[in-house]
């Protein structure tokens, strides 16, 4: 997952090749029995070498390996290059690559490093900290979220599970009690209930999601229990760190270049790695001065022939594996990976590569995507903090820890087992670490904010990164099988293809909540009765059941959100319902339609022709307001969300008129109000503001600062770092506008439930 600004990780690959099921993962040798049935049928040459551009000839002596004709990359045995002190290697990568740095051998063994100190080192970690000699992990605290939220928070999150059971019983008991009055009611009139049957089913689509989460989070009932740990000392083992980029602006490159230059790590055990996939002169030029100053600075370029496939962000990564062998010393032990925006914290190796040390079969470490940019109120939810923060410590704590693209460490033995980093998906990321498990290796999720970056500035930047990701998941779900059967996942346990076939199955899903969205201002205009009931009796166990049902589902959501803020959480609901026509009209394009009516694996791209960007978080450049309103709605297609709320509205307007025009009293226009639109807990009310989000983005977005009065920067080394409060999410209009209407909701609830007891 790239939280870059370049969110489609290039403009010059969007004339790649398309993906389909005829294209496979490089690298797996067709010999093992763990082999994929998909492959390639358009394989490229081996890529030529170009000499590193920082002042850094490569060598000749490593030649990359021929395609066999099954269409997988064979990896090369390099035995002969492989010094004796290898296989002695403390930190037993298992790499096939040969000791890189061998200027500086590692004096310790594998099993010094293995066991914890139990005193707590320095809290402050800066570089004038780190200790000489040799090396060893400190235990900073039994938990590396200890920071993050503490206190009274813990005592109710660890009420989630117990919590999510009883609210999914009662919901499902208040559903059974539905359909069982509508079958009563009929019986007793002798007539069909159609509305009302639309109408629960329309419930029920919507649940869905929330009852399959439901069952995930059911399982944090098992503890996490991940310490902060910290390696200390400058005996410690190498790593390649890939900076990613693809013509993202230099000084956002140079930002995160000149941070991870500054890591409290020792010098001649790290080499910072630019991979630039647009070949920017201006870049280049750049970290050719950096080099000058940084023995440990490099700068890569591929060269891309056009007509033949370069597998986005994987390819380049692929490529940057390949290179390091021709480095001085080979490659690294580990390779780390930043994307070009994500700034990391001085702690960041010495945080992520002791988990890696002290468990061998530990493949992959990863830290959470954070960013300095997200604006008040986060309308288009951008910030993933309920993703980092909730859903993947509880996946952590099932051994399914996902590689989310950034800020990651990994062992190159795991590397190799998988054939570095799969092809043919979209998202490289979750396959590598699919694939990883699937083979028996462990990842880890570390929840420290070691990195931040920037979330895509505009409108239709948010919409190619959010439907790639769900178009790489299902496309890596479809290859995989779900993570059902099959030899990749034959050593995957049962919470691990759980988790695969959940998050997969939720992308799919858009569809049938898509489809149900528009089935909602229809039923409204056809003026049917919604909740059918035999009797009076049975409407007050309808009421009373949906009156317990709300108020257990906002207890639930207050424990789960906690980690990440109660506010968050809300915004993540109202984005599933709002982007999901997205998400759904780019998976019907990739796995449904043909070609020759428009099929292709691609993130969402505008209709028509957008001639400039609406720079709309830029108060001094943003277009006018007829600008913003006729390309979101008509070229990013929100003209279905405005028609969406429009008629809804209408259509409870005209159905409240029937009420009062038809029903006779107090009570007889309240049990048609409530049995016609405004059935608690009103969810007309939250579909119609959940999807009006892309329409008041266009007429109000948010203004943020330039993105350089949101770093605090060192005037005599350029470092820069986000603020303190650019870090923090702040709370605007926004929120509180949506959290007024959840009140609302919530006290018609109980306002009906109250009033159910007097008639």
């Amino acid at each position: 997952m790239n939280g870059s600004t370049a969110t489609l990780y290039g403009p010059e690959e969007e004339e790649m090749t398309t993906l389909h099921g005829n294209q496979g993962y490089r690298g797996v040798n067709p010999t093992s029995p763990s082999n994929f049935d998909f492959h390639f049928q358009d394989i490229p040459s081996p890529r030529p070498r170009v000499p590193f551009r920082a002042g850094h000839t490569a060598s000749p002596r490593y030649s990359p390996p021929e395609y066999a004709s099954q269409g997988w990359l064979q990896p090369t045995p390099r035995t002969s290059d492989v010094p004796e002190a290898w296989a002695n290697s403390p930190y037993d990568s298992r790499s096939t690559s040969p000791t890189l740095y061998q200027n500086t051998p590692v004096q310790q063994s594998a099993q010094s490093l293995a066991p914890l100190v139990n005193t707590p080192a320095s809290p402050g970690f800066s570089k004038e900290w780190v200790q000489t000699g040799a090396s060893s992990i400190a235990r900073i605290n039994d938990r590396d979220d200890a920071e993050i939220w503490k206190g009274w928070k813990r005592w109710i999150f660890f009420l989630t599970p117990f919590l999510t059971f009883g609210n999914t019983a009662i919901y499902l008991f208040y559903l059974g009690l539905r359909i069982y009055c509508i079958i009563q009611a009929q019986n007793a009139a002798g007539i069909s209930y159609a509305g009302a049957w639309v109408f629960v089913a329309i419930e029920i689509a919507v649940a869905i999601p929330s009852l399959m989460h439901n069952c995930w989070t059911m399982l944090a009932l098992k503890k996490r229990g991940r310490a902060k740990l910290r390696l200390t000392g400058n005996d410690c083992p190498t790593v390649d760190v890939f900076v990613t980029c693809c013509g993202e602006d230099d000084e956002v490159v140079l930002d995160t270049v000149r941070a991870t230059l500054d890591q409290d790590y020792p010098q001649d055990r790290f080499r910072v790695i630019v991979l630039d996939d647009a070949k920017s002169a201006t870049l280049e030029d750049s970290v050719n001065q950096l080099s000058a100053i940084h023995p440990n600075m490099y700068y890569m370029a591929r060269e891309k022939i056009p007509g033949k496939p370069h597998h986005f962000k994987a390819g380049n990564l692929n490529y940057g594996l390949d290179q390091v062998h021709n480095l001085p010393g080979g490659a690294g032990q580990f390779m780390a990976a930043l994307d070009a925006d994500m700034i990391p914290e001085q702690e960041w190796l010495r945080a992520v590569l002791p988990h890696l040390l002290v468990e061998p079969k530990m493949a992959l470490a990863c830290p959470p995507q954070l960013f300095y940019n997200t604006p008040a109120s986060d309308p288009l939810a951008q910030s993933l903090d309920f993703f980092v923060h909730v859903i993947e410590p509880i996946k952590d704590a099932l051994s399914v820890a996902w590689c989310t693209g950034s800020g990651y460490v990994v062992r190159r033995e795991a590397l190799e087992e998988i054939g570095n980093f799969p092809l043919g998906s979209l998202a490289e990321d979750v396959a590598t670490s699919t694939l990883m498990l699937g083979k028996g290796w462990k990842t880890a999720y570390i929840h420290e904010p070691l990195q931040f970056g920037t979330v895509p500035e505009d409108f239709g930047g948010h919409l190619k990164q959010r439907t790639r990701w769900a178009i790489g998941t299902v496309d890596t779900a479809f290859k995989l099988k779900f993570c059902i059967w099959g030899d990749a996942v034959r050593q995957m346990t049962f919470a691990q293809r759980f988790s695969g076939f959940l998050y997969a199955t939720l992308s799919l899903y858009t569809l049938l909540l898509t489809a149900s969205l528009f089935a909602i201002p229809i039923i409204l205009l056809w003026g049917k009765q919604l909740v059918a009931y035999a009797n009076q009796d049975e409407l007050h166990w309808l009421i009373w059941a949906c009156f317990a049902a709300t108020l257990s589902n906002r207890l639930c959501e207050f424990a789960l959100f906690i980690p990440a803020g109660y506010n968050t959480g809300q915004r993540g609901s109202r984005y599933q319902l709002w982007m999901s026509p997205y998400i759904a009209i780019c998976i019907v394009r990739s796995f449904m339609l043909p070609k020759w009516l428009g099929g292709q694996t691609q993130a969402f791209k505008p209709t028509g022709s957008l001639g400039s960007t609406l720079n709309e978080r830029d108060p001094k450049t943003r277009k006018n307001l007829f600008v913003r309103l006729r390309v979101i709605l008509f070229n990013y297609m929100a003209l279905f969300h405005f028609a969406f709320v429009y008629v809804t509205l209408v259509a409870v307007v005209i159905s409240s008129y029937r009420c009062f025009a038809v029903a006779s009293g107090f009570k007889g226009v309240v049990i048609c109000l409530i049995t016609h639109a405004f059935w608690p807990p009103l969810t007309f009310l939250f579909i119609c503001t959940s999807l009006w989000t892309p329409v008041s983005y266009a007429i109000d977005p948010p203004s943020m600062p330039e993105r350089e009065d949101l770093l605090t920067r060192d005037p005599k080394t350029g470092v820069a770092h986000p603020t303190t409060k650019s870090k923090k999410i702040a709370f605007g209009g926004q929120a509180a506008w949506f959290e007024l209407q959840y009140t609302v909701a919530t006290v018609a609830t109980i306002l009906i439930f109250v009033y159910s007891f007097f008639w």
